[in-house]
This record gives structure tokens, C-alpha cells and sequence, in this order.
């Protein structure tokens, strides 16, 4: 099972990192790019514990659907989605965010698993990981931009 690993030095508190990383908000700003839309379960503000959320974002030159369940989370420490239903065999992302002196270490999991046997595994190989670890860095970016200016209160408040 492939794994994605990033780690994201953000100077701002970990409750701050930790919410906004919640925020569907936050998350359709930082994914434009690809026209993402949360179009059922929680489609605003910020997303708990055992909530759902189905995105629609067209990848690899195609209109997908992906729903992810929130599975665990301790506030601020950590919080994972898992993929209920989507185009993966499966897909769980980890967000992790560690106090330090200066800010917070985000830190990111993402564990994924092709359908489609050997050309799946040749497209992960040769596309799918670095395709989803620039969405991820992406995203981080535009979290890390945010939270340390006053941006982030038009998502958290």
C-alpha cells in the first residue's frame, strides 16, 4: 500500500492548524484548480467527528466522486478521513499536528490502494503519487499561508 508522507512547518498554534485543516471552506479554496465542490454531507464550515462529506473535483481529465467519513480525532492533536465510496480500493488520510517552540508540525498520512491490478500499480508508479502528493502540498500551502496571517479567521472565526 503506497503511503504519502509531507511534513509542514506552520507558525501558528496547533488549534488554529487543526481547524483549518477541518474547514470544508478552506479545503475548496485550496483545490480551485480542479473545480472541487462538496455536494453532500457536510458541505460548510467545519467537519467532526463521524460526519461525511462528498467532494466532486475532475482529476485525470474526468468528473469523480469521492465521500469521506471522519474516523477519528482528538482535538488539536490529530484527525483522519477515511474513503467510504470513490475511484480508490482504498484511500485514508492521517493529519497529525505537533506543538513546537515556534508553531506546529502538520503532519500527513495518506495511505492508498490502487483498483486495477498491475496498471493501477504501473499508473501509481509512474503518475497517481506524485500527482496526489502536489494536491497535498497544494493544500498545505494554502493552510500554511493562511494560518499564519489574519486569513484564517474568515474560515474559523
Amino acid at each position: 500500500m503506497p503511503t504519502i508522507h509531507l511534513t509542514t512547518f506552520i507558525q501558528a498554534p496547533p488549534v488554529r492548524v487543526f481547524d483549518l485543516s477541518r474547514s470544508i471552506d478552506l479545503h475548496k479554496k485550496s483545490m480551485a484548480h480542479t473545480g472541487e465542490e462538496a455536494v453532500g454531507g457536510t458541505r460548510m464550515g467545519l467537519i467532526s467527528l463521524q460526519e461525511f462529506v462528498t467532494w466532486k473535483a475532475k482529476h485525470l481529465g474526468k468528473t469523480r466522486l469521492l465521500k469521506s467519513k471522519i474516523s477519528a480525532m482528538k482535538s488539536p492533536d490529530h484527525f483522519t478521513d477515511e474513503m467510504v465510496e470513490g475511484d480508490f480500493r482504498s484511500l485514508k488520510h492521517e493529519h497529525h499536528f505537533k506543538p513546537i517552540e515556534n508553531g506546529t508540525l502538520m503532519i500527513d498520512y495518506m495511505h492508498y490502494e490502487m483498483p486495477y491490478g498491475i496498471i493501477g500499480r504501473l499508473v501509481d508508479r509512474f503518475y497517481l503519487k506524485n500527482y496526489l502528493t502536489s494536491l497535498l502540498e497544494t493544500r498545505n500551502s494554502v493552510i500554511k499561508k493562511c494560518a499564519e496571517t489574519d486569513q484564517w479567521k474568515q474560515f474559523i472565526g
